[in-house]
């Protein structure tokens, strides 16, 4: 008998009570949304910050202190408050730690505040599991905007041992979190070092040609078929991207949608290659890219980049390179206006060209990198998602009583 089990049984001998949330909480509250914004000052959070359960402070928003004691009042943070989200992506969860604070929130997350009855991270395993995942479903299924309210939060009935197992429960299922967090901490790391190398690797400092990228290159945009022409969309099986598939990353893990042979015909998009480059032209994804893995169309937002002559450009060096010219498409962005860059500007972006054999040195060299810090099957990403599927095995397991 393992020590959860002698512990289950000493102190829940009649089975474990469930309680609703509120029962445990000195306060369920939600924030509110401020009317001004600051570069910098005191933490907002909103729930593009959570990394798993933890949240980043790269990713806060900032309002200042008048806001914060008197606009925000009600959602003013306290050290280990949960965060829940009850819109949007409903579920997320996150800690308030120490060094974020002070702080506040908005109105799609919710602010649980836990007596002594309830051990924190206990609390945090049960919200993200399949039990309460379940009620989510049931909940917010009919809603056309799903959300959850305050009264729904307080109503949740949760599985409450005794604290003892509660904080043994918490300590098995810590050790999986923690599994999970050094991997993606790993990640960061060779993500860096990636870069690192990357940028070494294609900064030239001897006497080497720049070339125009339309002088070794065809480049083209794409073309979106006619939204309310169902012949052009439906049972359609051409792979068809928008920008948001351009995520730096040497493969494509998404397809906006499928058009049809009619659809494509009648359009400005066009079948391209394996292998082709793909360049984010407009909006938040502006300049980034995306390499192709197989034959796709993409819309107008995406220019299309393929080596003219391969004896020439290698079509992976092309991407690797093409990935160095982001900082130019940042500074398209300045002045508060929507960043927006055309074919012309593509075509007179200059890049270097070694021989064709430095540039498969260099290839071999980037392609591990990739592999390992990005690829979904073999790489580091994949142990990530092992671990995660792993926590949810146990959690639900235990939790399920």
């Amino acid at each position: 008998m393992t020590k959860l089990e002698k512990m289950i049984k000493e102190h829940c001998p009649n089975g474990v009570e469930f309680v609703p949330l509120g029962e445990v909480c000195s306060l369920i509250t939600k924030g509110t949304t401020p009317s001004v914004f600051e570069k910098n000052g005191i933490s907002f959070i909103k729930t593009e910050a959570f990394e798993g359960t933890r949240i980043d402070k790269n990713k806060l928003s900032f309002i200042n202190e008048h806001t914060h004691n008197n606009e925000l009042k009600r959602s003013i943070l306290q050290v280990n408050d949960i965060l829940f989200a009850i819109a949007g992506t409903i579920g997320k969860c996150a800690i308030v730690t120490e060094d974020i604070l002070p702080a506040n929130t908005n109105q799609a997350l919710a602010i649980i505040r836990l007596t002594n009855r309830a051990y924190r991270n206990y609390i945090m395993h049960v919200l993200q599991s399949r039990y309460v995942k379940d009620y989510i479903l049931k909940s917010v299924k009919s809603s056309a905007q799903p959300n959850l309210n305050l009264q729904q939060m307080n109503n949740f009935s949760i599985p409450l041992p005794p604290f003892p197992v509660q904080q043994e429960l918490a300590r098995i299922l810590d050790l999986f979190v923690e599994l999970e967090i050094e991997t993606i901490s790993e990640l960061e790391a060779r993500k860096k070092q990636y870069e690192y190398y990357r940028n070494e690797l294609l900064f030239f400092s001897y006497n080497l040609p720049r070339v125009e990228l339309g002088k070794i290159c065809t480049i083209s945009a794409g073309g979106t078929p006619q939204k309310g022409n169902n012949d052009y969309w439906e049972n359609g099986t051409i792979k068809w991207l928008g920008s948001t598939v351009c995520k730096n990353q040497k493969f494509i893990d998404e397809v906006t949608n499928y058009i049809t042979l009619l659809g494509m015909k009648n359009s400005s998009a066009k079948l391209l290659k394996q292998g082709t480059t793909l360049i984010a032209m407009v909006g938040a994804t502006i300049g980034k890219v995306a390499f192709l893995n197989f034959e796709a169309t993409t819309n107008q937002n995406v220019a299309a980049v393929y080596p003219l002559n391969k004896n020439v450009l290698n079509e992976s060096y092309l991407f690797y390179i093409c990935q160095n010219l982001y900082p130019i498409f940042e500074n398209l962005s300045s002045g508060g206006k929507l960043a927006i860059a055309n074919l012309s500007f593509i075509r007179s972006l200059e890049v270097p060209l070694p021989p064709l054999e430095e540039q498969e040195r260099i290839v071999s060299i980037l392609d591990r990198f990739e592999t390992l810090t990005n690829d979904l099957t073999n790489g580091l990403p994949a142990e990530i998602a092992a671990r995660k599927k792993q926590y949810e095995y146990y959690r639900d397991k235990l939790l399920m009583f």
